[in-house]
């Protein structure tokens, strides 16, 4: 199995994955701006836009597809859900993440007894629930939650809406199983493993993965640089492009 990617730029190689039942064509927008300087791969994840899903959607499942797909050293970017890809890859195959972005992600999605920075658990099976009867206005409130607290937060939702279709709806038993992997994902643990220079971009509004998570990611990483985006809920690419794109290539450029 392939998973389907955009290429824009040309340049060193940055792999950019996307969060739950969204696409690569999210990140399009930021990768034009660095288009000139870096070559952008915009990858599906499996049972999203193009890509064929997996017979189980798993975050090691999706690290062996970007490692057949990336058989060379790659900058990675991951928002959401796909920060917790990138987390994984970076732990599996440490030699060939050169550097590791966490945009607005967590290593651990629902809260816990030990761990508040997240989504509350009823929240989470609320969308499951949901998700059966009325999927795309499951979707849509999702968005609005991905937005809700932003500055700008009709022109986030929007974005988000607009790229949600861009080439293809996702599929449904991606869907579950991709709110099934946020529900148990919990990297905690790893994250003092991690050897790649880490970059953190984080909104002080974000309601889904709080700020606190950034913070506590940092705490565990005393070299990693986290930028934190006022007024941004949980898409500051999308929010705050021209800030999040000055401290992306900054970071890029100093590995």
């Amino acid at each position: 199995m392939n998973l389907h990617s955009e290429v824009i730029g040309h340049g060193p190689d940055v792999v950019f994955l996307h969060g739950w039942a969204m696409n690569g064509a999210i990140w399009r927008t930021t990768a034009q701006q660095l288009a000139d300087d870096y070559c952008c791969h915009l990858v599906d994840l499996p049972g999203h836009g193009g890509s064929p899903p997996l017979q189980s959607l798993t975050l090691e499942g999706c690290v062996a597809l970007l490692d057949q797909a990336f058989p060379w050293p790659v900058h990675v970017v991951g928002w959401s859900l796909g920060g917790a890809v990138a987390t994984q890859w970076a732990l599996s195959r440490p030699e060939k993440v050169r550097s590791l972005t966490l945009t607005a992600s967590s290593p651990c999605f629902v809260q816990r007894p030990d761990w508040q920075p997240a989504m509350p658990l009823d929240t989470m099976r609320q969308f499951a629930d949901n998700l059966h009867r009325d999927w795309r206005g499951t979707l849509k409130r999702f968005i609005s939650l991905q937005a809700m607290g932003d500055a700008d937060a009709r022109t986030v939702a929007r974005g988000l809406t607009d790229e949600l279709f861009a080439h293809g709806e996702p599929q449904m038993d991606a869907l579950r199983a991709g709110l099934e992997l946020l529900r148990t994902t919990d990297l905690r643990a790893r994250i003092a493993e991690l050897e790649q220079p880490l970059l953190l971009q984080y909104g002080d509004r974000d309601m889904l993965t709080p700020l606190g998570a950034g913070n506590w990611l940092a705490a565990q990483r005393r070299d990693a640089h986290l930028v934190v985006h006022r007024g941004a809920a949980h898409a500051p690419f999308i929010s705050h492009l021209p800030a999040f794109v000055d401290h992306q290539r900054r970071f890029l450029g100093e590995i």
